[in-house]
């Protein structure tokens, strides 16, 4: 395997930035010096004037396969988050079929291990109806990122509505639990009154029908049932201010029982983006008002919540341009979800070592993944090298997910991914890929 030594670069990693060199050896960082003489097996890239970060880990994305492979697949959307700093990436169980047996766990685990470009997991999803099947994950909990649950809104038979199948599952898994929490009863409460209206629904009113009392309600039952049981309990896609009472930042996060995560998508876009962006920007849970925004924003910074993810969800262009009632619920992210929090850095509102730590040390953290998300010796090489003069704006040619469209499409990215690296391996450079290794299957401490 080739070896390759970055020379002159900035290294951030836990809280720091610092100058130096770094020796990839046999998959993984064999030497991190202020300075390292390269021998002549090695391959030297200059790093001088650009950042070396930790590959980003995204911990909930929709990859689509199998079974909606016209919106996209594991090969296209993973050559996508390579390009754009992702190295990892934990996928969701609503596909077609929903993940709902071992069996079909273990598929989807195969078509990761010849088709990713970067490393893989995929979570158990849940029903009313699979709880025994759910809990055979215990089994395997070193080998599986998480249970997925829907609480209180979803489609395609993965809503878990009944209270003993939900009692069960949170006094009995022993895996991270990773809900969707919205209420169902108060979204079609919602929805038949702006119907009654008799005028014709819009995107616009799409945060007005998931509103912030359907997230609060589903978030909060999650959060008594996780205390109750004393269950690891990770809240995906925070979208509200009123939520944020539920978490806290009195403790660090390997010590908390009770996290959470919000999305770029909930840190950039707010309500007044829907009359540009329509339904390109409908999203379950809805962008809300701005006054979420800047809580959500706040609450990032402060440490009430813990990581940043995308909750990558690819239609197609048709699938997107039916009204609203109709058009599919979800945006395409992962390839731009790096690029877009350093646009913060440039900016001002966030810095580049709380980029790092938000999107790699802190899910590596709260998955209590093993060797991965740091830029330490003897960790899997899982690097991207960012040059922060060198970036593009957003346009279709550069747009890499299979449905071809982007909500950020006109967004200028100030900063520009150069190298990726997983698992050793330079799996990008400059636009170029490199196919002929894919990635490995995550693991972790529990």
């Amino acid at each position: 395997m080739q070896k390759y030594l970055i020379k002159n670069t900035s290294i951030v990693n836990e809280g720091s930035i610092i100058n130096g060199d770094l020796l990839i050896e046999d998959g993984r960082i064999a030497k991190i010096a202020s300075q390292i003489n390269a021998t002549n097996d090695v391959k030297e890239i200059n790093g001088e004037g650009r950042f070396l970060l930790p590959g980003a880990i995204d911990d909930q994305v929709h990859f689509r396969e199998p079974g909606l492979t016209h919106k996209a697949n594991i090969y296209t959307e993973s050559r996508a988050a390579v390009a754009g700093g992702v190295t990892s990436f934990m996928e969701m169980s609503n596909t077609v079929p929903p993940v709902f047996s071992h069996d079909l766990l273990e598929q989807k685990y195969e078509i990761g291990a010849k088709s990713s470009l970067a490393n893989y997991s995929f979570y158990m999803g849940t029903s009313n109806d699979n709880i025994e099947e759910v809990l055979r994950t215990n089994e395997k909990k070193d080998r599986v990122c998480g249970v997925k649950v829907f609480m209180g809104s979803s489609t395609g038979g993965l809503l878990v509505d009944n209270p003993l199948s939900l009692e069960k599952i949170f006094s009995e898994s022993e895996l991270l639990i990773a809900t969707h929490c919205e209420d169902e009863r108060i979204i079609k409460r919602n929805l038949e009154k702006m119907k009654a209206s008799g005028r014709q629904l819009t995107a616009a009113d799409h945060p007005l029908i998931r509103d912030e009392e359907a997230c609060f309600e589903s978030s909060f039952l999650a959060v008594q049932l996780a205390k109750k049981h004393d269950t690891r309990l990770h809240i995906l896609h925070i979208s509200t201010a009123k939520e944020l009472q539920l978490f806290s930042n009195m403790l660090p996060l390997e010590d908390k029982r009770i996290t959470a995560e919000v999305c770029v998508h909930h840190l950039h876009f707010t309500s007044n983006d829907y009359p540009k962006w329509g339904n390109l920007i409908k999203c379950n849970p809805a962008i809300k008002a701005p006054e979420n925004r800047e809580a959500l924003w706040q609450a990032l910074l402060d440490g009430r919540l813990d990581v940043i993810a995308t909750d990558h969800a690819p239609h197609t262009w048709a699938e997107k341009q039916e009204d609203y009632l109709h058009a599919h619920a979800g945006l395409p992210l992962v390839q731009h979800s790096l690029p877009l929090m350093l646009r913060y850095v440039s900016e001002g509102r966030i810095t580049i070592e709380q980029v790092a730590d938000k999107m790699s040390h802190a899910v590596a953290k709260c998955f209590r993944i093993r060797e991965r998300g740091y830029v330490r010796e003897g960790y899997f090489a899982d690097l991207v090298l960012v040059d922060p003069n060198q970036g593009e704006i957003v346009v279709k040619e550069n747009i890499l997910y299979k449905c071809g469209w982007s909500p950020l499409e006109g967004t200028i990215m100030p900063m520009g991914i150069t190298h990726t690296f997983v698992n050793g391996h330079l799996a990008y450079e400059k636009g170029n890929f490199d196919n002929s290794r894919v990635g490995m299957r995550m693991t972790f401490d529990r």
